[in-house]
């Protein structure tokens, strides 16, 4: 067969078969009378099979080895394929994610991409001031995807530049949020926080059902960020969470404060002292806990606060009873109370 009808056969180009010939990959197996080169079956089967290994993405020298050396191995040059291969995947699923921030930005001309890119590459720079800039300067002229900063903030470790990125995303409107949301299903607990701190500084109208839901969540990190955001709030969802934290140790001095500030509504005031009420009664609780729930309950006005302090200030424990009495007294009289 003449090298045309080869070439058409195969899908080879007339030029690369001569180049595989030069190369040694391929030769022809005769030559007609008029010196044209003919190819034989063996040598068609021969392409087909140099083809085939060059889609894997061998080089022609390797592939030269895989067929003529009898001693060759594929399976170290098959894992060396996989590692270039997932390189290469990285570094287009990059540009790729690259490109379509910069598309969603809208930029108006080439300067504005020149700055959208000046940003992002600030964002991942391996200087922690560099990012803290592109961060605090992406709310200016050129807005950063909102993407790009939901990224960088749930992989940021420096507590700087992880202040700057939660302050930018506070201006970025729902669909952080709703990013954000996203990245309290990661199994990294450090993204998880970073996650429900971000929500925690984002305006309230964007992340207050994020943040309910996340009162549900199986971290109590999770649950217990969730709770101090949205009792700031004044959300009365919060509570039970909040109760928890005082009782177990977890915040609970910004825990109580966020139940002071919840107490301010009568109804709220009653529900969080029937809580530790509720707690007390249920026994296990060590000295130290219910210590911790007579000093919460001086921020908590009302007639079951006062009752279950005066319960208390008879505890058995002398810290527990001195420490009721001391919140019974204040309250008694009308000072501030004072974290003991």
């Amino acid at each position: 067969m003449l090298i045309g009808d080869v070439a058409r056969l195969s899908g080879v180009s007339a030029r690369m078969l001569r180049h595989y010939e030069a190369l040694g990959l391929v030769c022809p197996s005769d030559r007609t009378h008029g010196g044209y080169r003919e190819y034989s079956e063996d040598d068609i089967r021969r392409i087909f099979h140099i083809e085939s290994l060059r889609s894997l993405g061998l080089s022609l020298r390797d592939v030269g080895r895989a067929l003529d050396d009898p001693g060759f191995a594929p399976s170290a040059l098959v894992d060396d394929l996989i590692r270039r291969t997932r390189e290469r995947i990285a570094r287009e699923t990059e540009l790729l994610t690259r490109l379509r921030r910069i598309d969603a930005s809208e930029p108006a001309g080439w300067e504005g991409v020149l700055q959208i890119v000046a940003l992002l590459q600030g964002l991942g720079s391996q200087s922690a001031a560099r990012r803290q800039r592109a961060a605090l300067s992406s709310a200016e002229e050129v807005p950063v995807p909102v993407e790009a900063l939901v990224e960088a903030a749930l992989s940021e470790s420096d507590t700087n530049v992880a202040g700057a990125l939660r302050w930018a995303l506070a201006q970025s409107g729902d669909s952080g949020a709703v990013l954000l949301a996203k990245g309290l299903g990661s199994p990294d607990a450090e993204v998880r926080e970073r996650a429900v701190r971000s929500l925690a500084e984002m305006p309230e109208e964007e992340a207050a059902a994020p943040l309910r839901d996340a009162l549900a969540h199986p971290d109590v990190m999770v649950r217990g960020y969730a709770a101090l955001a949205l009792g700031a709030r004044g959300v009365a969802e919060a509570v039970p969470t909040l109760i928890d934290m005082v009782v177990e140790e977890r915040n609970d001095v910004d825990a109580a404060d966020a139940l002071g500030v919840l107490a301010a509504r009568p109804a709220l005031a009653e529900e969080i002292a029937c809580g530790f009420t509720v707690r007390l009664a249920r026994g296990g609780l060590g000295p130290a806990a219910r210590r911790r729930v007579a000093q919460a309950l001086a921020d908590i006005p009302g007639t079951t606060a006062s009752r279950t302090l005066a319960d208390l200030a008879g505890d058995e424990d002398r810290g527990v009873a001195v420490t009721a009495a001391y919140v019974l007294g204040i309250r008694d009289d009308g000072r501030p109370p004072v974290r003991m």
